[in-house]
């Protein structure tokens, strides 16, 4: 079979760029808009996209403009908007965000079961460790948790949620009501979990669902957030301005989960893309210069005080002048490091960085038109530096309705992408194998040893 290339559709409602929500076409209250993120899941879904990506932040942050600007200062709960949206849409995927750093294990696991069976298999989780004081103080704490004690953390909360998942075989319910049998009682295990963060004792009171299992996501890119991806991540969101470094993280992922014994294949990596699309290259830059010309000066500063890990607060300084140093971060380091590199990369002023990371906040961002943009993608996918793509509009709905339209044809006339869903579960529609029960594999092994 061809491999073709994967996308993932990152849509929050308010819009990606700071000042989206001022362009004449985005509502202004789409973050809050139930009817809105229908139309989105659908045209996502008339595209042919694998999923609807959704972050979620646990605080208002830095002025509102942390990481997406004023208008996604409040929005939905990602699991919940989904299970509604599940309900219009037959195909698609739903891949959500949930803190290992402030949730627990057995809600993460219930909440995430459930909402595959709702979806009937196309639930997705994407692993992050939240940071930012912030949100701690909404948590009981002042401080963030150190970085690599988050790590930790998460390493254990994934491997608890996963025990959880397999609380049920896949057979254990047979529902005979003339029997009156409703499930077989030795089909169903305990977790037994004591750890260094957890203790978790189970069964999940959620079966599994038609995919096993939700499809895990993971998104960092520090020494640490690799390990993680590497030892956990069936999908990876990451962000880069070249295919070189691209390519260094695409080759040391797939390294390293060789080395921990598992399928280098069965790990997808989808850099952020954040595509201005024009039928013509002077089109496209129209679009760009239009919205970035909306930027308001607060808020681009107050997405760099974010951007640059929350310990610089640039307010002051002169936007025309230079991005100061910024001492360590305990929040994302690797994001730290990207800005400081395409500010130094292209000798920015404060007031050109926030210009130029306003879209993505680090992602990759492209200007033109159909032909230029799948260009980059095909050198990206077919040279070791992606399997796929997170695509982000930069306003919605018009810059969505833009790729669909008029890139996925282009994509599709290369080659390059389906033309029809494979499945109807994410992991089908992914390429990603079905995850064994653990029991049931260990009992199959027992047996044909014997």
């Amino acid at each position: 079979m061809t491999r073709k290339i994967r996308l993932g559709a990152f849509l929050p409602g308010g819009g990606q760029h700071i000042a989206s929500w001022r362009h004449p076409d985005q509502p202004a209250d789409g973050a809050t808009s139930l009817d809105f993120h229908k139309q989105l899941a659908q045209t996502a879904e008339r595209g042919l996209f694998d999923a609807y990506f959704l972050a979620d932040n646990l605080a208002v942050g830095f002025g509102g403009a942390r990481e997406g600007g004023n208008a996604r200062v409040a929005g939905f709960e990602p699991v919940t908007l989904f299970s509604a949206l599940s309900t219009v849409t037959s195909n698609l995927g739903f891949i959500a965000t949930a803190s290992t750093t402030y949730e627990e294990p057995y809600n993460t696991a219930r909440k995430f079961a459930s909402l595959d069976l709702i979806s009937g298999g196309r639930a997705g989780w994407n692993v992050v460790t939240t940071t930012g004081d912030p949100t701690a103080q909404n948590f009981n704490r002042d401080t963030q948790l150190p970085h690599a004690a988050r790590y930790r953390r998460a390493a254990e909360h994934v491997d608890v949620v996963k025990q959880l998942w397999d609380s049920f075989e896949d057979d254990a319910f047979i529902r005979d009501k003339e029997s009156g049998t409703f499930y077989q009682p030795e089909k169903l295990h305990e977790s037994d979990h004591r750890g260094e963060h957890f203790q978790v004792r189970g069964p999940l009171n959620v079966p599994r669902s038609p995919q096993g299992h939700p499809v895990i996501v993971q998104a960092g890119q520090s020494e640490d957030g690799r390990g993680l991806a590497a030892a956990t991540a069936e999908v990876i969101f990451t962000a880069h301005q070249h295919i070189e470094t691209a390519q260094e993280f695409y080759r040391d992922i797939k390294a390293r989960a060789r080395g921990l014994g598992r399928d280098p294949g069965h790990i997808l990596v989808m850099p952020g893309v954040a595509p201005f699309v024009g039928r013509t290259q002077a089109e496209a830059q129209e679009k760009y210069d239009r919205l970035t010309g909306l930027i308001l000066e607060e808020d681009g500063v107050g997405l760099l005080n974010g951007l640059t890990g929350g310990t610089l607060d640039l307010r002051g300084y002169d936007v025309d002048g230079p991005l100061p140093p910024a001492p360590p971060t305990e929040g994302m380091k690797s994001r730290q490091a990207l800005i400081r590199q395409i500010a130094d990369e292209n000798n920015f002023s404060i007031r050109q960085l926030y210009q130029w990371v306003a879209t993505a906040r680090g992602h990759f961002t492209i200007v033109g038109t159909p032909e230029t943009i799948v260009d980059t993608l095909q050198e990206w996918f077919e040279n070791e530096a992606a399997d796929g793509f997170n695509i982000l509009p930069p306003w919605l709905p018009t810059a969505l309705d833009d790729f669909v339209d008029l890139v996925i044809p282009e994509l599709q006339r290369r080659g390059l992408f389906r033309t029809a869903y494979e499945g109807r579960t994410l992991r089908e529609n992914l390429g990603l194998p079905f995850p064994v029960n653990r029991w049931a594999g260990a009992r199959a092994a027992l047996q044909a040893a014997e």
